[in-house]
């Protein structure tokens, strides 16, 4: 093998394949960095500290200027309900259910009352983000004593810095509320009327709206007002990506309204995906030409050495052998582009990931393992065609003109 690479290194470009070596690491290295980078930061906008960490949206409809002028309310139906049940992207479908019946809720503290008309909603108990106390699902309708609460984290934030800041009120923190009781008087049809004290149990960042449990609400209800029955104005759904382009279409067909930014980040996350396509698609076309330019090198090379080759193929050298100096060059230059493009990588991530660790401190990288397989991939696939042209060039100088 020693002889026989000395007679046919002679024509060698090194030249040519520096220009080789250097396109095909360019192209390597930003195939495997864009897959690795997106692969890196998608956790930014799905995981539990990026931008998308809510795998739940809330839908209601679109209110028309006619109907609003109407009084009249835009509700799901059952078929409305069932066909978005049945979406690729969704998990579960829950119901907002609002009360039918009057609220009104009073406290006092440091010696100041105060008290307003407010309403009561409900959902499923498996879509709020705080557990209820263990109490609140086996009280009987005639055994409620004490109603659990959950105000949106929002509702503090506003009392603090506008209403008790303005009025030269306390500011409350959310232990000292959720410790405040308050008097709640519920009145529904033929003046039946109801008296609890209810307590703040927690501050929810999903929904903003003042929550009860779902069996205290279909309690009351039935209790207070038996013959009132309404539509759900609003549905929550959980969906198994927040970023999925199918969300954003399904919502603009229907004429529906997201309460969130879902729909601008799924936009951000799909223009994320097409950028790095983009990219990989830049590297993939470098890494093409560097294959045309690796070719072009070895085909010139065996041009060069034909009459050699022919006579080592006449004193009986097999094209196997005859060409194998020529794959292992191909191979190694190959293997080596990997490498450094691999070690390049790594120097790359470690270096934007010490920036995103920094607006994002709970984020975990992503895994490398997809992207050191497919630089295998392309490294077998490209070794694979040069390995094969190559022999097909040998077999085509073999044959007697």
């Amino acid at each position: 093998m020693k002889l026989l690479w000395k007679l046919l290194r002679q024509h060698v470009s090194i030249g040519q394949l520096a220009g080789f070596f250097l396109a095909n690491l360019l192209g390597m290295l930003i195939v495997l960095l864009s897959l690795q980078f997106y692969e890196d930061v998608v956790p930014a906008f799905s995981g539990e500290d990026g931008v998308i960490k809510n795998t739940y949206v809330i839908l209601s409809k679109r209110i028309a200027a006619v109907s609003s002028l109407r009084g009249e309310a835009q509700t799901f139906s059952e078929s409305d309900i069932s066909d978005l049940s049945q979406q690729s992207f969704v998990r579960k479908v829950g119901v907002f259910t609002a009360s039918q019946y009057q609220v009104y809720a009073s406290l006092s503290t440091g010696g100041i009352g105060m008290g307003t008309d407010m309403f009561f909603e409900s959902v499923p108990d498996d879509f709020v983000d705080i557990k209820w106390p263990a109490s609140a699902a086996s009280q009987d309708a005639g055994q409620i004593s004490e109603v659990p609460i959950i105000l949106p984290r929002t509702y503090l934030a506003l009392y603090n810095f506008g209403f008790a800041q303005t009025k030269n009120l306390p500011k409350l923190s959310e232990g000292v509320v959720s410790m405040i009781p308050m008097d709640i008087r519920l009145r529904g049809e033929a003046g039946k009327e109801m008296r609890l004290k209810g307590r703040v149990v927690g501050f929810s960042t999903r929904l903003n709206t003042v929550l009860v449990p779902e069996s205290f609400m279909r309690r009351t209800n039935a209790d207070l007002a038996p013959s009132a029955s309404a539509a759900p104005t609003r549905l929550i759904v959980e969906v198994k990506n927040p970023t999925d382009d199918a969300i954003a279409s399904y919502v603009q067909e229907r004429g529906y309204e997201l309460e969130d930014n879902s729909l601008e980040a799924g936009r951000a996350t799909y223009f994320l995906k097409i950028t790095a396509a983009i990219v990989m698609a830049v590297g993939l076309l470098i890494s093409a030409l560097s294959f045309y330019i690796l070719m072009l090198s070895v085909f010139l090379l065996v041009q060069k050495n034909a009459e050699k080759l022919q006579n080592l193929l006449l004193i009986g050298y097999s094209r196997t052998r005859v060409a194998l100096p020529y794959q292992l060059l191909t191979i190694g230059l190959n293997a080596a582009v990997l490498l450094i493009a691999i070690a390049l990588l790594f120097w790359v991530r470690d270096w934007y990931l010490h920036r995103l660790w920094q607006m994002f401190p709970a984020l975990s990288e992503g895994s490398v393992n997809g992207t050191l397989l497919i630089g295998l991939a392309l490294f077998s696939l490209v070794s694979f065609l040069n390995a094969l042209a190559i022999r097909r060039k040998i077999t085509s100088i073999s044959r007697p003109k």
